[in-house]
Parts: structure tokens; sequence; C-alpha cells
């Protein structure tokens, strides 16, 4: 077979795991990040129902869970700190609000990297500055000044994707705000937490406070309405600024979070928002992950998106015998429905944590349909015939 080379922008959940899956269907793969290495910590990203099958399929089903924060659960608790509900990490066979495979975000990256660095290529500070296309290949140009020719390019740089804008359009005919802003940072474990999660809602706003492995540490979480919101999402002093103003006086434990603010070493403050795009191709380029389909944080599915999408868009790429027209077009296929019910979730938690009073009562029928829809996912095919080299890491 003609050796088939692949780009693929963005090393963090989704590039690396889409990487695991070229290789093993017998491409040669390269990733580009713009970052000069992996970004550690971040929040904690959960694995539900279809996802794990595929983490079992790429063989580090026994690395996730050893890395997981085996988080017991989580309390919602009033201004006072009582609680009024309890969820359970064994709620649901382990899919339900506190999944039993959760991970730190960076923890994740790490390992999809161990994984996958012998046998892929990486290029850590660098990025893709030019891109053209013809019939046969993708010629790119990256800031190092590097040019290279691949069979297929392939972003996964997240929400605010550059290779999105490069080659589809700018960020503003598929963005979709949805009127909430949403921070979270590494603070200190000066709040007791034992294994528990805890998060207070009123009128609007949130506060969370979650466990991580260390437990002298904790991961701070703070959401606020914000129907305009215009701050560049690289200006941290201004995101600061923002979230002490929009939080101040909110009650709970609200004022102790906020006092780590200014020295946390990972914060991170966006709007809440969700990729919408009829394709996810355009030729030999297509996007997978958050700058293909995000369905924002408060869906709880950008891991399961991106680590599903990856199987798949692989699995069909190599199907098609590497054309990029019926490869794309059946991973779209496959994927379509995972994604519009996951996104439906995402859009209803904001509605549910921006709502001033009390909504009407769901229709549990649909909800539950939903849920399966966005938990079970698509069927995997096997892909039984097309190569597969097996699991990358070595017990």
């Amino acid at each position: 077979m003609t050796e088939i080379k692949v780009l693929v922008s963005g090393a963090s959940i989704a590039g690396p795991a889409l990487a695991h899956w070229l290789h093993r269907r017998g491409a040669t793969v390269t990733v580009v990040e713009q970052a000069t290495g992996l970004r550690p910590g971040g929040q904690a990203v959960d694995a539900r129902g279809v996802a794990k099958e595929v983490i079992r399929r790429m063989g580090l089903d026994a690395a996730v869970r050893a890395a997981c924060t085996d988080t017991k659960g989580a309390y919602s608790v009033d201004a006072e700190g009582n609680v009024l509900e309890t969820y359970r990490a064994d709620d649901n066979d382990g899919d339900g609000y506190v999944s039993e495979i959760e991970i730190l975000r960076g923890d994740l990256a790490q390992l999809l990297y161990d994984d996958t660095s012998p046998q892929v290529e990486y290029l850590f500070d660098d990025r893709i500055t030019e891109l053209t296309q013809d019939a046969d290949g993708v010629d790119v140009v990256l800031a190092s000044g590097e040019r290279r020719r691949f069979d297929i390019v392939v972003g996964a740089d997240g929400l605010h994707s550059s290779l999105r804008g490069m080659v589809f359009g700018p960020r503003e005919e598929f963005v979709r705000h949805l009127g909430l802003v949403l921070a979270f940072f590494t603070v200190p474990n000066e709040f007791g937490l034992d294994g528990w999660m805890y998060d207070h809602q009123e009128a609007g706003r949130w506060a969370g406070l979650r466990p991580v492995p260390d437990d002298s540490q904790a991961i701070a979480m703070l959401s606020f309405p914000a129907p305009d919101f215009a701050i560049d999402h690289r200006d941290l002093d201004a995101q600061k600024r923002l979230l002490h103003e929009q939080m101040a006086g909110f009650g709970w434990k609200t004022s102790r979070i906020l006092a780590h603010v200014d020295d946390a070493p990972d914060f991170y403050l966006d709007q809440v928002a969700q990729v919408v795009m009829d394709d996810w191709s355009r030729g030999r380029v297509g996007l997978i992950g958050d700058a293909a389909f995000c369905a924002s944080p408060m869906s709880g599915a950008g891991t399961g998106l991106a680590m599903v999408g990856a199987y798949l868009l692989a699995g069909e790429l190599a199907a098609a015998g590497w054309d990029p027209a019926a490869g794309f077009a059946g991973y779209r296929e496959r994927m379509r429905d995972y994604v519009d019910a996951n996104q439906e979730i995402g859009r209803m938690h904001v509605d549910m944590l921006t709502a001033t009073e009390p909504g009407p009562e769901p229709d549990m029928e649909a909800m539950n349909s939903l849920i399966e829809r966005a938990v079970n996912g698509p069927d995997l095919p096997s892909y039984d015939g097309l190569p597969d080299t097996g699991p990358l890491t070595r017990p």
C-alpha cells in the first residue's frame, strides 16, 4: 500500500487519540501543536458509555482507571453548606452525574501522548500558517518555515480552532455562545474535601469544588450568566477581573475560592459555547473534537466525543481506502446523532443553570431517550479486515 501521510493539528485529547487509531490503521502520522509542550492540569473530564468501550479497544483501560480522580460522588449544597442532593459515582452503572471514569484533562493528555509518541511524530511550538489542497494532497507551511505535503489534514485544535478559520470560515459562522461563562483553576485544598465534589447554585450563578488525586489541592469551578461576552480568550487579567466582579457576594465558600484566583497556575475562563457545523470536512481537510462539534463543558461529553470520533474517523478513512470524500462522509453519518444529542444536553444544562424560575416538569420518556443517545452513542464497527497493529501501549 502507498504510504498515507496524515497531519493532525492539536495535541490535547482528540489529536493524540486520532493519531493512535490512524497509526493502527496503517497511516504515517504527524501531530503539530502550537504550545511548547503538553498542558498540565485542567478540568476533570469524564468517559461514559461508548467512550469507555473505545478506551478498552485502545488497550488503555487499566492505565486510564489508574489515573482517575476516584471522586466518590457529589453533594449539591445550599449557601450554608447543607446537603440538598447526593450523587454517587456508581449511580447509573458509573455513567451518572459523576462518572466512574473521571480523569484530569492534563493526565489524560499525558497518557495519550506517552501511548503514541514512540510511533507518531510530534512537533511542539509550531503551527500551520498556510494550507493549500488539490485533488491529490495538501501542501502545508508551518510557522517554523518547514513545508510538507500530506494526504489528509485534520484539525483537533479546540473551540478556537485556527485551522477551522483557515479552511471553513470565521468563528462567528460556527461558534454559538450559550450565555454562560465558566472558569476553573487549581486551589489549595483548605476546604477539607475528602473525595467528594461540592457545588452550590443560586439565581443563575454556580460555584463548585472537586477533589483531585493530590489531596493537598482541589479544582474550583465558577460560572455566571453573560449574554454578551467579548473578552479575548488570551487576556487573563481581564478575565480575572470579570470573575471577581461577577461572583462577588455569592456566598458559600466563594470568597475563599476567589482569594486564590491571582495565584492559580492553570487559570481558565471562557464562554460556554458550542460549535455547530453542517459538515466537518472540506476536500482533504477535516475537523474533530471541539474544533468540529464542541458540545460545551455543560454537556459533560467533550472527551467522549473526541475519543469516539477518533475511532470512527480513522476507521472510516481506512475502510474507504483513504479516499477523503468517502471517509469523511462515513464519519459524519456515524457521529451526527451522537453529536446532536450531547449538544442538546449541553444547551439544556445551561438553561437549567441560568434559570431564575422553576421550569416545567420534563418529559421523562423523551429525556431518557436523549440520555441513551448521548451516553451509548453510535454502534462501533469492528472494522474487521482493516489493518490493525493492535494496542500501542504494551503491558
